[in-house]
């Protein structure tokens, strides 16, 4: 009996210890120029293992509980991410006009765009002191706006292996910067998105030949914009979620990064 009730206490305590294990998001803020940028560092806490750090920059409606519901998802016990804050201060748009008037200056300046995404990865490399960071394999992923971000980051030349845009712009303010990416970049797009007609998807691609980039681009079809944002429940036009193909772009962006993280190596 007394062997028994031990076995039980073990158990139990095995429970508990599981239960209170469980995926953080800790507040990560930095100031530049007078603004304030509030963003969170994501991950599991029960993995102790070192994981790659991945800055992930959300769609135009920025920080907010959907997009740390999303960084968890993919966080997981994989990667540590950085949901990054882009806009500043206390910009968190509730509506399209407010999410559209928050982007404007950022696509009207795209320096402007690839001096914050370059300042969010140098705070997750900062944030190996208080996560489970690898530095050695580092990357960056984003979501429409956030796509378009992540592709200006490779762009600077960044150190990072790779880079993923979900259902971003594919457009650059300069084409020559191609030439300066080291990152393996792959986008992922909806066939039926009408954000990326074809002309842009030709320029992207003869950007990416020119750069002699390490590259590929996916046209999911059927897909239209937003197809992994699950509050995009619109029937119709062009911006609506699909399971099925958000299932297949998250397994392409695995596959993508673990071959990019090997290949620095």
């Amino acid at each position: 009996m007394r062997r028994s009730l031990l076995a039980l206490s073990l158990l139990v305590l095995g429970h508990v210890g599981a239960a209170s294990a469980a995926m953080v998001a800790k507040p990560v803020q930095w100031t530049d120029q007078g603004v304030t940028y509030k963003s969170f560092l994501v991950y599991d806490d029960a993995v102790t293992a070192r994981r790659p750090g991945l800055v992930m920059v959300p769609n135009w409606y920025g920080v907010n509980d959907m997009a740390v519901a999303k960084a968890k998802d993919i966080a997981g016990k994989d990667y540590v991410i950085l949901l990054t804050d882009m806009y500043g201060g206390d910009t968190r748009p509730k509506s399209e006009a407010e999410a559209g008037a928050a982007v404007k200056p950022l696509y009207a300046d795209r320096k402007i765009m690839r001096q914050r995404v370059v300042r969010a990865l140098d705070e997750l490399k900062a944030q190996e002191k208080n996560a489970p960071i690898d530095p050695s394999r580092l990357a960056a992923i984003g979501f429409c706006f956030g796509g378009s971000a992540v592709l200006d980051l490779a762009r600077t030349g960044a150190d990072v292996a790779a880079v993923v845009s979900f259902h971003g712009l594919l457009s650059t303010d300069d084409p020559k910067l191609g030439a300066q990416i080291h990152a393996h970049v792959l986008a992922l797009n909806g066939a039926d998105d009408a954000n990326v007609p074809p002309e842009q998807r030709a320029a992207f691609e003869a950007e990416m030949r020119d750069g002699k980039v390490d590259w590929a681009s996916t046209d999911f079809g059927g897909a239209v914009h937003c197809f992994t944002e699950k509050e995009a429940t619109t029937p119709t036009g062009n911006c609506r979620y699909d399971d099925k193909v958000a299932k297949r772009a998250y397994a392409a962006m695995r596959a993508w990064l673990s071959e990019s993280f090997a290949a620095k190596k």
